[in-house]
Protein backbone atom coordinates (compact mmCIF):
# COMPACT_ATOMS: atom_id res chain seq x y z
CA UNK A 1 0.00 0.00 0.00
CA UNK A 2 1.39 3.38 -0.99
CA UNK A 3 1.99 6.18 1.49
CA UNK A 4 -0.84 8.25 0.03
CA UNK A 5 -3.28 5.34 0.35
CA UNK A 6 -2.25 4.80 3.96
CA UNK A 7 -2.76 8.50 4.68
CA UNK A 8 -6.25 8.42 3.17
CA UNK A 9 -7.13 5.30 5.15
CA UNK A 10 -5.89 6.91 8.37
CA UNK A 11 -7.87 10.09 7.64
CA UNK A 12 -11.06 8.08 6.99
CA UNK A 13 -10.55 6.14 10.24
CA UNK A 14 -10.03 9.39 12.17
CA UNK A 15 -13.22 10.91 10.74
CA UNK A 16 -15.19 7.78 11.60
CA UNK A 17 -13.81 7.88 15.14
CA UNK A 18 -14.70 11.57 15.57
CA UNK A 19 -18.26 10.90 14.41
CA UNK A 20 -18.78 7.82 16.58
CA UNK A 21 -16.87 8.87 19.71
CA UNK A 22 -19.42 11.25 21.32
CA UNK A 23 -22.10 8.52 21.49
CA UNK A 24 -19.86 6.53 23.85
CA UNK A 25 -18.87 9.46 26.09
CA UNK A 26 -20.38 11.32 28.99
CA UNK A 27 -21.08 15.09 28.71
CA UNK A 28 -17.63 16.03 30.01
CA UNK A 29 -15.96 13.83 27.41
CA UNK A 30 -18.08 15.43 24.69
CA UNK A 31 -17.08 18.85 26.02
CA UNK A 32 -13.40 17.90 25.70
CA UNK A 33 -13.91 16.78 22.11
CA UNK A 34 -15.68 20.07 21.35
CA UNK A 35 -12.83 21.98 22.99
CA UNK A 36 -10.38 20.00 20.84
CA UNK A 37 -12.27 21.03 17.68
CA UNK A 38 -12.37 24.69 18.75
CA UNK A 39 -8.69 24.70 19.71
CA UNK A 40 -7.71 23.02 16.45
CA UNK A 41 -9.25 25.88 14.44
CA UNK A 42 -7.17 28.44 16.36
CA UNK A 43 -4.06 26.25 15.96
CA UNK A 44 -4.65 25.97 12.19
CA UNK A 45 -4.62 29.76 12.04
CA UNK A 46 -1.39 29.96 14.02
CA UNK A 47 0.12 27.24 11.82
CA UNK A 48 -0.54 29.42 8.76
CA UNK A 49 1.25 32.34 10.42
CA UNK A 50 4.08 30.47 12.11
CA UNK A 51 4.40 27.07 10.44
CA UNK A 52 3.96 28.08 6.81
CA UNK A 53 4.92 31.77 6.74
CA UNK A 54 7.53 31.59 9.52
CA UNK A 55 6.21 34.63 11.45
CA UNK A 56 6.39 34.20 15.23
CA UNK A 57 3.17 35.25 16.99
CA UNK A 58 2.19 35.16 20.66
CA UNK A 59 -1.05 37.02 20.03
CA UNK A 60 -3.34 34.21 18.86
CA UNK A 61 -5.15 34.08 22.21
CA UNK A 62 -6.08 37.73 21.76
CA UNK A 63 -7.89 36.97 18.52
CA UNK A 64 -9.67 34.04 20.14
CA UNK A 65 -10.76 36.49 22.84
CA UNK A 66 -11.93 39.07 20.29
CA UNK A 67 -14.03 36.42 18.56
CA UNK A 68 -15.43 35.13 21.84
CA UNK A 69 -16.45 38.59 23.05
CA UNK A 70 -17.96 39.40 19.66
CA UNK A 71 -20.11 36.27 19.94
CA UNK A 72 -21.02 36.93 23.57
CA UNK A 73 -21.96 40.60 23.07
CA UNK A 74 -24.01 39.96 19.94
CA UNK A 75 -25.81 36.71 20.79
CA UNK A 76 -26.81 37.85 24.29
CA UNK A 77 -28.52 40.79 22.57
CA UNK A 78 -30.48 38.52 20.26
CA UNK A 79 -28.21 38.58 17.20
CA UNK A 80 -27.68 35.25 15.38
CA UNK A 81 -24.33 33.51 15.67
CA UNK A 82 -23.57 33.90 11.96
CA UNK A 83 -23.42 37.67 12.49
CA UNK A 84 -20.76 37.09 15.16
CA UNK A 85 -18.77 35.02 12.66
CA UNK A 86 -18.85 37.87 10.15
CA UNK A 87 -17.90 40.50 12.74
CA UNK A 88 -15.10 38.37 14.21
CA UNK A 89 -13.69 37.46 10.78
CA UNK A 90 -13.66 41.07 9.60
CA UNK A 91 -12.35 42.53 12.87
CA UNK A 92 -9.61 39.94 13.40
CA UNK A 93 -8.56 40.08 9.74
CA UNK A 94 -8.11 43.86 9.87
CA UNK A 95 -6.35 43.84 13.25
CA UNK A 96 -4.14 40.94 12.15
CA UNK A 97 -3.21 42.84 8.99
CA UNK A 98 -2.19 45.87 11.06
CA UNK A 99 -0.29 43.65 13.51
CA UNK A 100 1.64 42.24 10.58
CA UNK A 101 3.34 45.57 9.86
CA UNK A 102 5.95 45.13 12.62
CA UNK A 103 6.88 41.83 10.94
CA UNK A 104 8.04 43.85 7.95
CA UNK A 105 10.76 45.41 10.11
CA UNK A 106 11.58 42.91 12.87
CA UNK A 107 11.83 39.12 12.99
CA UNK A 108 12.17 36.17 15.36
CA UNK A 109 12.25 37.03 19.09
CA UNK A 110 11.81 40.75 18.40
CA UNK A 111 8.54 40.00 16.61
CA UNK A 112 7.54 37.70 19.48
CA UNK A 113 7.91 40.63 21.88
CA UNK A 114 5.77 42.84 19.64
CA UNK A 115 2.95 40.29 19.53
CA UNK A 116 3.37 39.67 23.26
CA UNK A 117 2.82 43.37 23.89
CA UNK A 118 -0.31 43.31 21.73
CA UNK A 119 -1.61 40.30 23.65
CA UNK A 120 -1.09 42.14 26.93
CA UNK A 121 -2.87 45.21 25.56
CA UNK A 122 -5.93 43.21 24.51
CA UNK A 123 -6.05 41.46 27.90
CA UNK A 124 -5.99 44.82 29.70
CA UNK A 125 -8.79 46.14 27.51
CA UNK A 126 -10.93 43.07 28.18
CA UNK A 127 -10.31 43.34 31.91
CA UNK A 128 -10.62 47.09 32.43
CA UNK A 129 -13.25 48.29 29.94
CA UNK A 130 -16.22 47.11 31.98
CA UNK A 131 -18.69 49.24 30.01
CA UNK A 132 -18.10 46.91 27.06
CA UNK A 133 -16.77 43.59 28.37
CA UNK A 134 -18.07 43.62 32.00
CA UNK A 135 -14.45 43.20 33.09
CA UNK A 136 -13.63 40.50 35.61
CA UNK A 137 -17.33 39.75 36.11
CA UNK A 138 -17.47 38.24 32.64
CA UNK A 139 -20.43 37.57 30.38
CA UNK A 140 -22.74 34.64 31.15
CA UNK A 141 -25.80 33.11 29.57
CA UNK A 142 -24.29 32.90 26.09
CA UNK A 143 -26.80 30.94 23.98
CA UNK A 144 -26.00 28.14 21.59
CA UNK A 145 -27.29 28.64 18.05
CA UNK A 146 -30.18 27.11 16.15
CA UNK A 147 -29.10 26.32 12.58
CA UNK A 148 -31.89 25.82 10.01
CA UNK A 149 -34.21 24.59 12.73
CA UNK A 150 -31.55 22.37 14.32
CA UNK A 151 -30.96 23.27 17.96
CA UNK A 152 -27.37 22.79 19.14
CA UNK A 153 -28.25 23.19 22.81
CA UNK A 154 -27.31 19.60 23.66
CA UNK A 155 -23.65 18.58 24.08
CA UNK A 156 -23.65 16.17 21.13
CA UNK A 157 -25.45 18.61 18.85
CA UNK A 158 -23.03 21.41 19.60
CA UNK A 159 -20.08 19.06 19.17
CA UNK A 160 -21.22 18.20 15.66
CA UNK A 161 -21.72 21.91 14.95
CA UNK A 162 -18.10 22.56 16.02
CA UNK A 163 -16.96 19.57 13.97
CA UNK A 164 -18.76 20.93 10.91
CA UNK A 165 -17.10 24.34 11.27
CA UNK A 166 -13.74 22.59 11.72
CA UNK A 167 -14.35 20.60 8.52
CA UNK A 168 -15.12 23.78 6.55
CA UNK A 169 -12.09 25.55 8.03
CA UNK A 170 -9.85 22.57 7.25
CA UNK A 171 -11.07 22.43 3.65
CA UNK A 172 -10.35 26.14 3.20
CA UNK A 173 -6.90 25.79 4.80
CA UNK A 174 -6.14 22.71 2.63
CA UNK A 175 -6.95 24.69 -0.50
CA UNK A 176 -4.94 27.69 0.72
CA UNK A 177 -1.69 25.86 1.49
CA UNK A 178 -1.78 24.18 -1.93
CA UNK A 179 -2.56 27.39 -3.77
CA UNK A 180 0.03 29.91 -4.99
CA UNK A 181 -0.53 31.75 -1.69
CA UNK A 182 0.54 28.70 0.28
CA UNK A 183 3.65 28.26 -1.84
CA UNK A 184 4.45 31.94 -1.36
CA UNK A 185 4.07 31.52 2.43
CA UNK A 186 6.52 28.61 2.36
CA UNK A 187 9.01 30.57 0.25
CA UNK A 188 8.70 33.45 2.71
CA UNK A 189 9.51 31.11 5.60
CA UNK A 190 12.47 29.41 3.93
CA UNK A 191 14.28 32.46 2.56
CA UNK A 192 12.63 35.90 2.30
CA UNK A 193 15.48 37.36 0.23
CA UNK A 194 15.34 34.57 -2.32
CA UNK A 195 11.53 34.75 -2.40
CA UNK A 196 11.72 38.47 -3.11
CA UNK A 197 14.28 37.91 -5.88
CA UNK A 198 11.86 35.44 -7.50
CA UNK A 199 9.12 38.04 -7.62
CA UNK A 200 7.19 37.15 -4.44
CA UNK A 201 5.67 40.25 -2.84
CA UNK A 202 7.03 39.48 0.64
CA UNK A 203 5.36 42.54 2.17
CA UNK A 204 1.91 41.53 0.99
CA UNK A 205 2.24 37.86 1.94
CA UNK A 206 3.61 38.67 5.40
CA UNK A 207 0.57 40.82 6.12
CA UNK A 208 -1.74 38.20 4.63
CA UNK A 209 -0.24 35.45 6.80
CA UNK A 210 -0.98 37.44 9.95
CA UNK A 211 -4.46 38.45 8.77
CA UNK A 212 -5.63 34.97 7.78
CA UNK A 213 -4.19 33.32 10.88
CA UNK A 214 -5.81 35.95 13.09
CA UNK A 215 -9.17 35.54 11.35
CA UNK A 216 -9.18 31.81 12.13
CA UNK A 217 -8.42 32.68 15.75
CA UNK A 218 -11.58 34.80 15.71
CA UNK A 219 -13.62 31.91 14.29
CA UNK A 220 -12.35 29.71 17.12
CA UNK A 221 -13.40 32.33 19.67
CA UNK A 222 -16.93 32.57 18.23
CA UNK A 223 -17.32 28.83 18.89
CA UNK A 224 -15.63 28.95 22.29
CA UNK A 225 -18.11 31.43 23.77
CA UNK A 226 -21.27 29.29 23.33
CA UNK A 227 -19.30 26.15 24.19
CA UNK A 228 -18.48 27.34 27.72
CA UNK A 229 -21.42 29.82 27.91
CA UNK A 230 -19.41 32.10 30.20
CA UNK A 231 -16.31 34.10 29.31
CA UNK A 232 -13.98 36.35 31.27
CA UNK A 233 -10.60 37.93 30.40
CA UNK A 234 -8.35 35.38 32.15
CA UNK A 235 -9.35 32.70 29.64
CA UNK A 236 -7.59 34.69 26.89
CA UNK A 237 -4.41 35.59 28.74
CA UNK A 238 -0.90 34.68 27.62
CA UNK A 239 -1.29 31.09 28.84
CA UNK A 240 -3.67 30.38 25.97
CA UNK A 241 -1.20 31.77 23.43
CA UNK A 242 1.50 29.49 24.81
CA UNK A 243 -0.90 26.55 24.70
CA UNK A 244 -1.75 27.22 21.04
CA UNK A 245 1.94 27.60 20.23
CA UNK A 246 2.53 24.25 21.93
CA UNK A 247 -0.17 22.64 19.78
CA UNK A 248 1.47 23.81 16.56
CA UNK A 249 5.02 22.84 17.55
CA UNK A 250 4.17 19.49 19.17
CA UNK A 251 2.00 18.43 16.25
CA UNK A 252 4.50 19.62 13.66
CA UNK A 253 4.79 23.23 12.51
CA UNK A 254 4.33 23.67 8.77
CA UNK A 255 2.51 20.33 8.44
CA UNK A 256 -1.19 20.42 7.65
CA UNK A 257 -2.28 17.83 10.20
CA UNK A 258 0.08 19.11 12.89
CA UNK A 259 -2.55 21.30 14.65
CA UNK A 260 -5.01 18.38 14.81
CA UNK A 261 -2.52 16.13 16.55
CA UNK A 262 -1.04 18.93 18.68
CA UNK A 263 -4.48 20.00 19.92
CA UNK A 264 -5.23 16.39 20.86
CA UNK A 265 -2.02 16.28 22.91
CA UNK A 266 -2.69 19.62 24.63
CA UNK A 267 -6.40 19.09 25.32
CA UNK A 268 -6.89 15.34 25.66
CA UNK A 269 -3.57 13.96 26.95
CA UNK A 270 -3.69 15.76 30.36
CA UNK A 271 -7.15 14.27 30.93
CA UNK A 272 -5.93 10.80 29.92
CA UNK A 273 -3.12 11.10 32.50
CA UNK A 274 -5.42 11.99 35.40
CA UNK A 275 -5.21 8.39 36.64
CA UNK A 276 -1.86 9.42 38.11
CA UNK A 277 -3.69 11.98 40.30
CA UNK A 278 -1.26 14.76 41.30
CA UNK A 279 1.44 13.58 38.89
CA UNK A 280 -0.47 14.05 35.64
CA UNK A 281 0.89 17.55 34.92
CA UNK A 282 4.45 16.37 35.64
CA UNK A 283 4.02 13.42 33.24
CA UNK A 284 2.52 15.72 30.59
CA UNK A 285 5.38 18.22 30.93
CA UNK A 286 7.97 15.44 30.80
CA UNK A 287 6.43 14.08 27.59
CA UNK A 288 6.50 17.48 25.89
CA UNK A 289 10.08 18.16 27.03
CA UNK A 290 11.29 14.77 25.78
CA UNK A 291 9.54 15.25 22.44
CA UNK A 292 11.04 18.69 21.90
CA UNK A 293 14.50 17.49 22.93
CA UNK A 294 14.60 14.45 20.64
CA UNK A 295 12.28 15.53 17.83
CA UNK A 296 11.91 19.32 17.44
CA UNK A 297 9.87 18.78 14.26
CA UNK A 298 6.97 17.42 16.31
CA UNK A 299 5.01 14.19 16.28
CA UNK A 300 4.44 14.20 12.52
CA UNK A 301 8.14 14.86 12.01
CA UNK A 302 8.88 11.89 14.26
CA UNK A 303 6.57 9.73 12.15
CA UNK A 304 8.30 10.84 8.97
CA UNK A 305 11.67 9.99 10.51
CA UNK A 306 10.50 6.47 11.36
CA UNK A 307 9.09 5.91 7.86
CA UNK A 308 12.18 7.24 6.09
CA UNK A 309 14.42 4.12 6.51
CA UNK A 310 11.63 1.85 5.28
CA UNK A 311 11.06 4.05 2.23
CA UNK A 312 14.71 4.02 1.14
CA UNK A 313 15.32 1.70 -1.84
CA UNK A 314 17.61 -1.26 -1.32
CA UNK A 315 20.95 -1.26 -3.06
CA UNK A 316 21.46 -3.83 -5.84
CA UNK A 317 22.71 -7.08 -4.41
CA UNK A 318 21.71 -6.20 -0.86
CA UNK A 319 20.69 -9.08 1.36
CA UNK A 320 16.96 -9.71 1.54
Amino acid sequence: MSGRARARLAAAAAVALLVAAPFALKPYGIYLLSLWAVSTIAAIGLNLTLGYAGQVSLAQASFVGIGAYAAALLTTQGWPLWSAFLVALALCFVIGWVLGYPALRVQHHYLAFVTLSFSTLVFLVLRNEEWLTKGVYGISGIPRPTVLGWSTQGPIDFYFFCLGVLALTSAAAWWLVRSPWGRAFTALRENPVRASSLGVDTRRYTLMAFALGSALGGVSGVLYAPLVQFIEPTAFALNLSFSLLLMVIVGGAGRFFGPFLGAAVAVLLPEALRFSEGLYLILYAAFVMALMAFCPSGLLGLGERWRAPAAQPREPGAAR
